[in-house]
């Protein structure tokens, strides 16, 4: 059963694709369901990726398919979202002299989602992951379904694995990882740290990519998974 925020925003897309052929943008849908910022709706969109109401096509950020509707559901949108559909999906005419609507191209996919920024992470000795509310824009493209958040990396350690310092890394929240996957790790409750993860000999390694530093063993319990890489912004001065 999806929840009415869901349920509304499945609405409002398939309304959209009915009346224009194009998904609507994350501006679009946030105010259309009245969220206060476009996380809301990077949310609400995973949490219907995830039990597969709709999918988003490869390689195209304002790409959004219906794959299903709701179980017994040809409801109609909530009011506001209902309005909001009317008066912002009026799709462009043709010629007078065809009288048939036509469709314009698709926009260039600007979608931006304000992700979480809590503080900075080590990829050297691990370092305290500050909880701050810092908010960073990123670009809807690079990421995938799920929760995420970011964080500032600090240091060197993963330099051959491209991850620099100063990078922000975009994080996939879970709490499960393969070998081999890049992770944020926290150690003994307090530090957090940006590795590659393997388990070796009933320990927890904790590798770097860089040959000047040497892994480190943990017990398990010793360490928590809080998430896996999705991808890196870089500033440049």
């Amino acid at each position: 059963m999806l929840t009415r925020k869901q349920h509304e925003l499945i609405t409002f897309i398939q309304q959209k694709l009915e009346d224009t052929g194009i998904s609507p943008s994350f501006e679009e849908m946030k105010e259309a369901l009245d969220l206060k910022s476009k996380s809301g709706v990077h949310r609400l969109i995973s949490a219907l990726e995830e039990r597969g109401f709709i999918r988003r096509l490869a390689n195209r950020a304002r790409a959004l398919e219906v794959i299903r509707q709701p179980e017994g559901s040809v409801a109609k949108p909530a009011a506001k979202v209902a309005a909001n559909a009317n008066s912002a999906l009026t799709p462009l005419r043709g010629s007078a002299s065809g009288g048939s609507a036509s469709v314009s191209a698709p926009a260039p996919a600007n979608d931006v989602i304000e992700l979480p920024l809590h503080g900075r992470i080590a990829a050297g000795a691990p370092i305290e992951a500050l909880e701050g509310q810092t908010m960073l824009p990123v670009p809807a493209a690079l990421l995938g379904a799920g929760e995420h958040y970011a964080l500032e990396v600090s240091g060197d350690s993963m330099i051959e694995a491209g991850i620099l310092d100063g990078d922000y890394a975009l994080i996939r929240r879970t709490e499960t990882a393969r070998d081999g996957e890049i992770v944020v790790a926290l150690v003994n409750g307090e530090e957090a740290t940006l590795k590659y993860l393997r388990r070796e000999n009933g320990m927890v390694r904790l590798d770097p990519a860089n040959s000047a530093y040497d892994p480190q063993f943990y017990r398990p319990a010793e360490v928590q998974v809080q998430g896996k890489l999705a991808g890196l912004l870089r500033r440049y001065h």
